[in-house]
């Protein structure tokens, strides 16, 4: 029955693997944003982090995690005579590979921590059902790879304790190169291998040996490098759980753990800023959509690389006003009545915009909607304190989506101002919309 079990979760964690939800801006801009504009004519951005004087942040541990499968595939890909890989597939093989990675190794690791059998099927279940490992896990984070190197120092802690015959050199080297590469990848992993490490000093202290080749391994991978923050401590934590003794308690908590992972699981593995990425991709994909510059409004910062090569200018607006946001807008299609136009993408949650994109307002921007991507919700939309949480769940979750528009400027006859430059663009007022029987529209601005 639990492999039955098991072989089912692990189809759900494949399915979130290759769902293209977006969790924080780091899963792509500390890892795959990096390694795909170096090896790629990808156009892409460096954050702060790679780019100060002193970095606080090596590439080192980017290069075996994602830059040694892009060389793989980029050689596959050339092999069979196509032009270069397409960002949208190295996306995808980065999310099929950290699958594998949570698949292969965390739930390896667990086997070899857990010596009893029934509690080895728990853990195994609880980890593998968890929305932990549904999504964050799977997704690009170096949180994820700091869940592995954590559960695999672990692991070669316990080996060589408990070989107590031998010196286990070669467990101990293991360990000095997964501590180094777990201290260049995450600076908070050595608070979570500390304590545990202390075992070692026993064992160090009977067989020097060991402890001179940990030393070099350690040394060696130095020279050749330079409330996500507890995701290495969920798998251990779950490993630690048992089931409590009541039977009817054991349905409760089994139907809780179900309901609880399952909500989350929908809510940050599918719909958590789901629109990012394939509107990103699917503007790469655009070569003839006329606009030069695009802006993104209350999302996540979109991974750039994804473009493809479009040289399409993306610019961040994040969570500025309406008010400010239109003015971005008609700065950047200028004031000429002929021109390009520009891009804007934002959620259809944000009410604010109707005023503008219904089609009926008599400003001089001019909105057409190009496309839209439905499994979009973002929660830094959300208003309790304003709309009441009735209210706000119905606007976040019933108007969820995401849509690409193209802006421009109206040319008409019946906006003279606009011809002339002079006219600023405004939502309708509040007469205008009773008169159009639209009077719930909120002015988010």
């Amino acid at each position: 029955m639990w492999r039955r079990t098991y072989l089912l979760l692990l189809l759900v964690r494949f399915y979130f693997a290759i769902s293209p939800s977006y969790i924080h801006p780091d899963e792509n801009f500390q890892g795959p944003e990096v390694i795909a504009g170096t090896l790629f004519s990808f156009p892409h951005h460096l954050t702060w982090e790679f780019t100060s004087e002193h970095p606080v942040r090596s590439v080192f541990p980017l290069w075996p995690v994602y830059g040694f499968p892009m060389v793989v595939l980029r050689w596959v890909w050339t092999e069979t005579g196509k032009e270069e890989v397409a960002p949208k597939v190295i996306y995808y093989t980065l999310r099929v590979l950290m699958f594998i990675l949570s698949f292969v190794l965390e739930d390896w690791a667990i086997h070899e921590l857990i010596p009893s059998l029934r509690h080895r099927r728990l853990a195994g279940v609880l980890v593998a059902s968890s929305y932990v490992t549904w999504t964050y896990q799977i997704h690009t984070f170096s949180n994820s790879i700091e869940t592995l190197v954590v559960a695999w120092s672990l692991v070669m802690i316990q080996r060589i304790m408990e070989n107590k015959q031998r010196s286990s050199l070669l467990s101990s080297a293991l360990l000095g190169a997964i501590i180094m590469f777990g201290i260049f990848n995450r600076i908070t992993f050595p608070a979570f291998v500390f304590f545990p490490c202390l075992y070692l000093v026993p064992h160090f202290l009977r067989k020097p040996l060991s402890l001179v080749v940990f030393a070099l391994a350690t040394l060696l991978t130095t020279l050749l490098a330079e409330p996500r923050f507890l995701l290495p401590a969920i798998p251990l934590l779950l490993t630690s759980m048992h089931l409590p003794k009541s039977r009817l308690r054991t349905r409760y908590f089994l139907a809780t753990w179900m309901v609880f992972n399952t909500v989350l699981a929908l809510l940050m593995g599918i719909f958590h800023q789901g629109g990012v990425v394939p509107a990103q991709i699917w503007l790469g994909e655009q070569r003839n959509m006329s606009v030069g510059e695009v802006f993104w409004w209350r999302t996540y910062s979109p991974p750039v690389w994804l473009l493809d090569g479009n040289r399409l200018r993306v610019t961040d607006l994040m969570g500025i006003d309406i008010q400010s946001m239109i003015s971005r807008l008609e700065i950047g299609i200028g004031t000429g009545c002929g021109g390009s136009g520009v891009g804007l993408v934002a959620p259809r949650s944000s009410t604010g915009l109707d005023a503008w994109t219904d089609g009926a307002g008599d400003g001089a921007l001019v909105f057409e909607e190009l496309w839209t991507y439905r499994r979009h919700v973002g929660l830094d939309d959300l208003d309790w304190g304003g709309e009441g949480v009735w209210q706000t769940l119905s606007r976040v979750v019933g108007r969820r989506g995401l849509t690409v528009w193209k802006v421009g400027r109206r040319c008409d006859g019946a906006d003279e101002d606009a011809r002339i430059g002079t006219n600023i663009s405004r939502p309708r007022t509040a007469a205008e919309q009773r008169v159009d029987g639209d009077g719930g529209v909120r002015d988010e601005g």
